[in-house]
């Protein structure tokens, strides 16, 4: 009965099999789970999903194939409608949002700690408590230059801390492309040579051997031609960047086919003293940037791939990080890595015509030397052609 489900997941591009199927139905006639369609979700996703990278797609399959079916939860527990729910957005003119106070970061921390013992009620649409739709700088669906996101959804894009458990999701390194231009523009970055086991037919050399053999055959062999180019690949993710995430996923899967020795890891709006390769457990595993900046050699070419948005108390102020306070500067761990790889480029998705309404990314291209470029095609050949010199 589940046979369309199986091939639902092949149309999402799931690299499901006949085994893995066969596994399922066999946990289903065992009846290792309830008759719960919540259960069905865990056990199919377990035996049919080999790869982390695919949780997305066979979400989006299960909920497409299992559409009409009721809730995956079976409770609903009962709270009020208007905490939930964003009542009011704040849209000020010009005048009002000059006129309400920006406190600066440590101030604004201070401030913080003082509503938390004070505050004993929800509040909404005020300009002093922890609320919702107001223009004080702590909540969340206001209006204030700067402040501390307290759940809800990023909008303004102003906050300077973010307090919540957030979620990012791993790009896709098997996304198909759109087009074949971003490979083209890659492709200039290449050093290719001839390392390893001799594997590979050398014809010139087998020709000339064997007429100097007077005509007898005299076989060379030689090893294969590889490209040898080093590339370390750092990935802002989450935030700002789920607006980007089509194109990163095409430029990260066009790099993972053209650079064999290609290395990634993500972060979070900037490089502070930890870096993660998976989004699901980045809390639980964590590599270290000074481990990272001693591991890869100087000949690596270092590409940052962010939008290069956010608070310049991020990139500039020790505890600055919009979840957790770090004790350096997001500024001091950027100059160690362009101090450490004098290759390097930061390629930003944001379109280039507005850069120069975000204050960050100036900060950013002034600390990356102005080798800032835009992740379009021209953006891409300059960048290549800048690593490739």
């Amino acid at each position: 009965m589940l046979i369309d489900f199986f091939f639902t997941l092949k149309d999402a591009k799931i690299p499901v099999s006949i085994k893995e199927y066969l596994i399922l139905m066999e946990a289903m006639q065992k009846q290792v789970i309830a008759p719960s369609l919540d259960e069905f979700y865990y056990l199919s996703r377990m035996t049919l999903v080999k790869d982390e990278a695919h949780y997305d797609k066979f979400d989006k399959a299960f909920g497409m194939y299992f559409k009409g079916v009721d809730t995956l939860f079976e409770k609903h527990p009962e709270i009020p409608l208007d905490w939930l729910m964003k009542r009011i957005e704040r849209e000020l003119t010009p005048e009002q949002r000059a006129a309400i106070e920006k406190f600066g970061y440590d101030k604004l921390m201070d401030r913080l700690k003082e509503l938390l013992a004070e505050q004993k009620e929800r509040h909404e649409g005020g300009n002093k408590w922890i609320g919702t739709g107001g223009t004080s700088p702590f909540g969340n669906g206001g209006e204030n230059p700067e402040g501390i996101r307290i759940g809800g959804e990023g909008g303004k894009r102003s906050a300077v801390k973010v307090w919540e458990s957030r979620a990012f999701r791993d790009y896709d390194s098997e996304r198909e492309l759109g087009t074949r231009n971003i490979k083209v523009a890659l492709r200039r970055l290449r050093k290719f040579a001839r390392e390893g086991a001799e594997e590979e037919l050398a014809l010139d050399d087998t020709i000339r051997a064997t007429a100097n053999n007077a005509g007898y055959l005299d076989i060379k062999m030689q090893p294969e031609r590889k490209n040898n180019i080093k590339v370390l690949m750092l990935l802002d993710v989450g935030g700002t960047m789920d607006d980007h995430i089509t194109r990163t996923e095409e430029l990260f899967s066009a790099s993972k086919t053209e650079f064999k020795n290609m290395e990634f890891f993500y972060f979070h709006n900037c490089v502070y003293d930890y870096l993660w390769k998976n989004n699901r457990r980045r809390h639980a595993e964590r590599f270290p940037t000074w481990d990272i900046l001693r591991k890869y050699t100087p000949d690596t070419k270092l590409i940052f791939v962010g939008d290069a948005t956010m608070s310049p108390y991020e990139i500039l102020q020790p505890g600055g990080s919009v979840e957790y306070n770090n004790e350096e500067a997001g500024a001091e761990w950027l100059q160690r890595f362009t101090h450490m790889f004098p290759k390097f480029i930061w390629l930003n998705p944001e379109p280039e015509g507005l850069w120069q309404y975000r204050q960050s990314i100036a900060v950013i291209r002034q600390i990356m030397n102005n080798r800032m470029f835009p992740l379009t095609i021209d953006g891409l050949e300059r960048g290549m052609r800048l690593l490739s010199k």
